[in-house]
């Protein structure tokens, strides 16, 4: 159960994006994303065209925290590291010969860093922003200063060219959302009129965070569950990825995602939980993955397909062991079909198809002439009330139509012709037929039996209710997530409705088996 202090925080988190929001149109997601980046001490890109809002969710963004600045740079061929982490001190230089840099009101003094066209950035400032990645820590010299570098906001309009080395920089940028502008047209009909300062500072003070705050989560995020329907469907997402590097069938570039990224992603996930209020990670969080593992906009779809199939197919298979009381009864319905069910092979008379099409009279000597009958209409007769039957001969000609019935008599038909009654036998062939004999089991074993299955009734009972009675805490906010759009929660309930459907079938295949015994 939620506690009222978590409960406290989702609803403090839902207040603060609503501040962050405010103004803003078709920006839900990145704002979102960038926040929980913040909180998580990971990084978020942006890629989109000049004009859609990237710089804008940065300065957003800053108003969040109580305490601290931001840092904000665009890029060019010619930035200088001088212009991101402070001018060299000459004083230092003169007094004490040493090289450091004025790094206080430039990127290692700020809290919110949004860096514009990052992959214009040389080696020298690609190098020191991979060690405040790694360690948050900048080399000042013959110092290590460490940083308080929330989150780093990167943008540009392109991807890091292949052909450099951007390579490791790229890599520790662990969320990455594209940026499009505005597509309803009342949406931006109201962003185009709207006169409100889209910068303005519209979040109230008391849901601000401080950083005394932001360590003491930390400490709570890092203790956040993580349970086995979550690490079962990560396990599965990271399977399913590497098939992309061989099969034919994905179109995209094949996603390779390395194990640092994968650690990075599950605190991230921990994060969601705890912004949520929950004190375990749930399927909607696995959502995230989507901007976590793409290295290139056209792999989104094919991680999008992968993530959204394995929550809808495995996400609560393994939170209820579905696949273990699956075996079980099978094994248990397998072990009472052997003991009970004697299978005995008999030597049997089978009408002899003609054709496809008939069965053939006994060759003997009839009152008629006519030798073959439609199976169809063999079919429709019983052992009661005469039905007109068609009587062909051996070419299929039609010859007769008579009054028919099933015999008393084993593979015979009662004929009525010129108002005689008469038995005449059907053509027939020998064949091996198996026969099931019942035995009832011994005393002690029917005893076993019931034992087995009473507890597998009630370990089965027992999941249906954590799935439905006691419906988890998270099913109950599916569609509030804050970081996660509603419509993902219709794929973690289709989960639910087949594991529930499961378990039912499995409950029946089980009373079968104790039935199919006990009426013995």
């Amino acid at each position: 159960m939620e506690t009222p202090v978590i409960e406290t925080m989702r609803t403090r988190i839902s207040a603060l994006l609503d501040g962050l929001l405010t103004g803003l149109y078709e920006r839900e997601e990145p704002v979102r994303l960038a926040l929980l980046a913040a909180i998580a001490g990971e990084s978020i890109f942006l890629l989109g065209p000049p004009g859609v809002g990237k710089s804008l969710v940065a300065r957003k963004l800053k108003y969040a925290f109580s305490e601290g600045n931001s840092f904000e740079y665009l890029m060019s061929r010619f930035s200088t590291p001088d212009e991101l982490f402070g001018p060299v001190s000459i004083r230092k230089l003169k007094e004490e010969d040493k090289y450091e840099r004025l790094t206080d009101k430039y990127l290692p003094g700020a809290n919110i860093v949004f860096l514009d066209e990052i992959w214009k950035a040389g080696p020298a400032i690609q190098n020191a922003l991979l060690t405040i990645l790694n360690e948050k820590v900048y080399r000042n010299g013959e110092q290590e200063i460490t940083v308080d570098i929330k989150v780093i906001i990167t943008a540009s309009n392109e991807l890091p060219p292949v052909q450099e080395s951007f390579q490791p920089l790229w890599d520790r940028l662990l969320i990455r959302y594209s940026m499009a502008g505005v597509r309803e047209n009342r949406n931006f009909l109201r962003m185009i009129t709207d006169t409100r300062d889209v910068y303005e500072d519209t979040i109230p003070a008391e849901v601000k965070i401080s950083n005394s705050e932001l360590e003491a989560w930390g400490t709570a995020i890092d203790a956040v569950e993580v349970p086995p329907e979550v690490l079962n469907t990560i396990q599965i997402i990271r399977l399913k990825l590497e098939q992309t590097h061989t099969e034919p069938r994905f179109e995209a570039p094949p996603v390779f995602v390395f194990d640092r990224r994968w650690k990075k992603l599950i605190r991230l996930l921990r994060t969601s939980a705890f912004l949520n209020g929950r004190e375990k990670v749930d399927l909607m969080d696995c959502f995230l993955a989507v901007h976590c593992l793409w290295s290139h906009p056209d792999q989104v779809a094919v991680i999008q397909e992968v993530v959204g199939e394995t929550i809808r197919k495995h996400g609560y298979s393994v939170a209820v062991n579905l696949n273990l009381i699956r075996k079980e009864v099978e094994a248990f319905t397998a072990e009472v079909d052997e003991e009970t069910r004697i299978r005995h092979t008999v030597t049997e008379d089978q009408l002899e198809r003609v054709k496809d099409l008939y069965y053939q009279f006994l060759p003997q000597e009839k009152a008629f002439q006519g030798e073959l009958i439609k199976i169809e209409e063999f079919n429709r007769l019983d052992t009661e009330e005469y039905q007109v039957v068609n009587v062909f001969d051996g070419e299929e000609n039609l010859r007769l139509r008579l009054k028919a019935r099933v015999s008393q008599r084993e593979n015979h038909i009662d004929l009525v012709y010129n108002s005689n009654e008469t038995s005449y036998p059907l053509c027939t062939y020998k064949t091996e037929v198996v026969r099931i004999l019942t035995k009832k089991p011994h005393p002690l074993l029917a005893r076993h039996w019931d034992q087995r299955f009473q507890e597998m009734m009630a370990h089965i009972h027992k999941q249906e209710a954590r799935l439905t009675e006691e419906e988890p805490a998270e099913l109950r906010s599916l569609s509030n997530h804050l970081f996660v759009p509603a419509d993902r929660a219709e794929l973690v309930r289709a989960n639910l409705r087949e594991v529930s459907e499961s378990l039912r079938q499995l409950k029946l295949q089980l009373e079968k088996a104790h039935f199919s015994y006990a009426s013995l």
